[in-house]
């Protein structure tokens, strides 16, 4: 196996189907969107050149603006709800002492693998004005306090955001109990001989041996939040008005409704723009902190 993979050939042989599958679904794809955002283009025709004129309009639309902080709203509230939840929920369920760990691992999961439209029908009725289980829990309680949550413009964004939280708060919760199981017991081991508590050897053992697993799942839920677009698509239409669009439904919007591809493609090379940097600064805060370490 040695001599194979020592091969320069066998090497090309092995990748070669790879990175042609990548290229022609991934690569191939996103050059195209950069090409076609330089086009006033209906979706069929060949499409007119007009230079960057679809950026500066995109630039100068207020929804542009609007759409940008909902996505760094969205990003904020399901990054720090579902990296919060999953941590305490994971560190739970791994103490052994803990009674039903495999049944608390499966309900924990379950709104994961249900469809999203089911999920956003099942938050519509928990959210109704008048029927609604939020408000009818308040009434219930005795607070006076009924709210219009998806028909209020400064509130839509964050009631969409935390059913998306909530949904997906179950794949962070596995990504970090993987990330524990992997971790040698015998370093608890060692921090208990060295007189730490169960909660000092987490913050000191288990947290800082889960900065890889924390920054797939920073990128996983930094990047849902900037591209969000299925959850207000179904509960508000991006209403009320446009309150609660993102650039996913400013290209959406543009693309099948208004049908202007091009301005449509350059919201969406607008926003391959951002998901790369917000990797990239991810990337870059994880490899100081390495290094920092490192040298300590």
């Amino acid at each position: 196996m040695k001599k194979y993979f020592g091969n320069k050939w066998a090497i090309a042989m092995f990748t070669l189907p790879a990175l042609v599958l990548f290229s022609v679904m991934v690569f191939y794809p996103i050059v195209q969107v950069f090409y076609k955002s330089f086009f006033n283009w209906n979706g069929l025709s060949d499409g007119i050149f007009i230079g960057f004129d679809n950026f500066i309009r995109l630039f100068d639309d207020t929804v542009f603006k609007t759409a940008n902080i909902n996505g760094l709203k969205f990003a904020a509230l399901i990054t720090i709800f579902q990296m919060t939840m999953a941590t305490i929920l994971a560190l739970a369920v791994s103490n052994a002492r803990i009674k039903g760990r495999n049944f608390f691992r499966i309900a924990y999961f379950i709104p994961v693998v249900l469809s999203v439209t089911v999920v956003c029908q099942l938050w519509l009725s928990i959210y109704n004005a008048d029927t609604g289980l939020l408000n009818k829990f308040f009434e219930a309680i005795g607070i006076d306090y009924r709210q219009n949550w998806l028909t209020d413009s400064g509130k839509a964004i964050y009631a969409i955001a935390f059913v998306n939280a909530w949904q997906w708060m179950g794949y962070q919760f596995a990504l970090i109990l993987a990330g524990i199981k992997s971790i040698p017991q015998s370093y608890y081991e060692a921090a208990q001989i060295d007189g730490c508590t169960p909660m000092k050897a987490h913050t000191k053992v288990t947290i800082p041996l889960l900065k890889e697993t924390y920054k797939f799942c920073l990128v996983i839920s930094v990047t849902g939040g900037i591209k969000a677009f299925t959850e207000m698509f179904i509960m508000t239409a991006g209403g009320p008005g446009t309150s609660s669009y993102t650039l996913t439904y400013v290209m959406y919007s543009a693309a099948f409704r208004a049908n202007e591809f091009g301005y449509g493609l350059a919201a969406a090379a607008v926003l391959v723009l951002e998901c790369l940097a917000a990797i990239l600064v991810i990337n870059f805060i994880f490899k100081s902190e390495k290094v920092a370490g490192d040298l300590k």
